[in-house]
């Protein structure tokens, strides 16, 4: 099976609605004759609403930045599944370094979300990654080994084969600094293996997208990487023309 290429940008918390409808008018005629790339756009969930109605009839598909494990409740300030898929949605990023950091995500966390958003039919995008900290002390693979088995526990192989997993070197993020190509197919091809040694051959299946810094300069150099299926796109979605460049230079 070819995996395919799925590049996602996520907005975290920029754009009003006005804004988020007007990046994705621009973007859908730059973008419009792409045909080899999964394009993903997840804004605030304010903004939800009026970018799938903008997104209607192109490529591009649309994603939320969370999701809670409850299909209802006393969940102040939380977005459940079903109403992500009633606004339209396709995908949804969960597990990302930020809210590791700021609001108190776990692994545990982490897994309850993914399996409501898979019960719910939604894309999910698993975000693992370690600190710099953790990687100047050769943790790098015990941090991400860790994440997988918590995070994934429970899920069948064929529930695992509908997973995005976006690696993301938190050092690497809004930083500029990046991992060279082969830094992060080191770490990418590590991530295949301890999926296959988990879920078996179903690895070879689950798209492993890059989240560190990518921009239109290296895109096509990490994507080229046999295992980097793509990427997870921070301050360079955030522009259409800069966010065009990445996408089509991603397979150039």
């Amino acid at each position: 099976m070819v995996r395919k290429i799925i590049i996602a940008g996520n907005w975290k918390m920029n754009k009003t609605m006005a804004e988020a409808k007007a990046l994705v008018k621009e973007l859908k005629g730059l973008v419009a004759d792409v045909k080899a790339v999964e394009i993903v756009v997840c804004p605030p969930f304010t903004a939800l609403n009026a970018v799938v109605e903008a997104a209607a009839g192109s490529n591009i598909k649309v994603g939320a930045q969370n999701v809670h494990w409850a299909g209802s409740g006393a969940f102040t300030g939380e977005i459940s599944a079903a109403m992500l898929k009633e606004a339209g949605v396709e995908y949804v990023i969960i597990g990302h370094s930020e809210r590791r950091q700021y609001f108190g995500e776990t692994d545990a966390t982490v897994n309850q979300r993914l399996k409501a958003a898979l019960a719910a039919g939604l894309k999910p995008i698993v975000c693992i990654g370690e600190t710099l900290e953790e990687r100047e002390q050769g943790m790098t693979e015990k941090v991400l080994l860790t994440q997988l088995e918590g995070g994934l526990a429970g899920l069948s192989s064929d529930q695992v084969a509908g997973v995005v997993i976006a690696y993301e070197p938190v050092w690497a993020i809004g930083t500029g600094k990046t991992a060279t190509p082969e830094m992060a197919e080191e770490t990418h091809r590590y991530i295949r293996c301890t999926l296959k040694s988990l879920f078996d051959e179903v690895a070879e299946d689950v798209v492993i997208q890059y989240g560190g810094s990518m921009k239109a300069a290296n895109s096509g150099q990490l994507v080229a990487q046999k295992n980097i299926d793509g990427g997870l796109i921070g301050g360079a979605s955030l522009e259409a023309e800069s966010f065009a460049a990445l996408i089509k230079n991603a397979v150039a």
